[in-house]
């Protein structure tokens, strides 16, 4: 190829980059130069605090939440955004053209759900390519619901997980089994009483003591190599890994009201556990086979 066309090339190219850059930054002046009603600022900001209201009763980062909304803001036009979090509710502020909008919502815990977490993060980055309005963003925020899995699979796992602690332990097909059981009838356990709507701690508590007593019985009558096991690893599925991880993280970058109410709850939900372990230890003892 003739090297004067090839030169002749690349400058059109940059031509074309450079008048696609300006064209780019004309479209992003336009859209921050445009004025927000009262109106649309107030509905901006109802369906920034539900993203918000989502991502906090699924158990994200506080920091994470920060910033989807301050993302979701600058995305529809807005000046700023500002967020107050606490354990309990939401305090939202918009700011556009000096005229600010105020909102509180209560947040009621889901549990934990990444899947919820992910979407409204994925909903965030298609607003911010400008590919969602408000609107979308509002229908595909309301359409988002927890999959349903089958309860007993979900069991079977949680328990399959709890035996492959005690394989790892040490113990041999018996404790395996024997783990494998224990705590797929405690797995049940707790999903009917989390259906029930009982306190969470309630339930761990009734199922960290069912799960201790059955388990009782593998070390009373001598069921494998190491039958401890049973008792010990059975209530694994009750440790509270999740919340105490977000805890420490959001102590760590500031959030330290909310951070502590988190490892509180943490902390209560390890306590009724241990408290379940104990009476069913002590129930096992008076009855003579532990």
């Amino acid at each position: 190829m003739n090297p004067k066309c090839n030169e002749d090339m690349i400058n059109s190219e940059r031509c074309t980059n450079k008048h696609s850059t300006s064209q780019h930054s004309t479209n992003k002046d336009c859209s921050s130069n445009k004025k927000i009603s009262h109106e649309e600022q107030a509905s901006i900001t109802r369906v920034i605090v539900h993203a918000g209201q989502l991502l906090q009763a699924y158990n994200a980062e506080s920091r994470l939440i920060e910033q989807t909304t301050e993302r979701l803001g600058m995305a529809f036009g807005l000046d700023s955004v500002e967020i107050a979090l606490t354990s309990k509710a939401i305090i939202l502020t918009s700011r556009s053209n000096d005229h600010c909008v105020t909102t509180t919502r209560t947040m009621k815990s889901h549990g934990i759900d990444m899947g919820i977490v992910c979407g409204v993060q994925r909903i965030c980055i298609l607003a911010e390519k400008q590919i969602y309005d408000v609107e979308q963003v509002k229908q595909r925020l309301d359409n988002l619901a927890v999959p349903k899995y089958n309860s007993v699979i979900v069991a079977c796992f949680v328990a399959l997980s709890c035996a492959c602690f005690s394989h790892l332990f040490g113990g041999d097909c018996i404790v395996f089994i024997a783990t494998w059981l224990t705590s797929f009838i405690a797995m049940c356990i707790r999903q009917w009483l989390t259906q029930l709507h009982h306190n969470l701690l309630t339930v761990f508590f009734i199922t960290a003591f069912t799960a201790t007593f059955i388990g009782s019985f593998a070390s009373g009558f001598g069921w494998g190599n190491k039958p401890e096991l049973v008792m010990i690893t059975s209530v694994l599925q009750l440790v509270p890994g999740f919340p105490l991880i977000n805890a420490v993280s959001d102590m760590v970058k500031g959030h330290v009201t909310i951070g502590m109410a988190r490892w509180m709850t943490a902390t209560l939900l390890t306590l009724a556990s241990t408290l379940g372990i104990v009476l069913a230890v002590q129930l096992a003892q008076l009855g003579g086979w532990l």
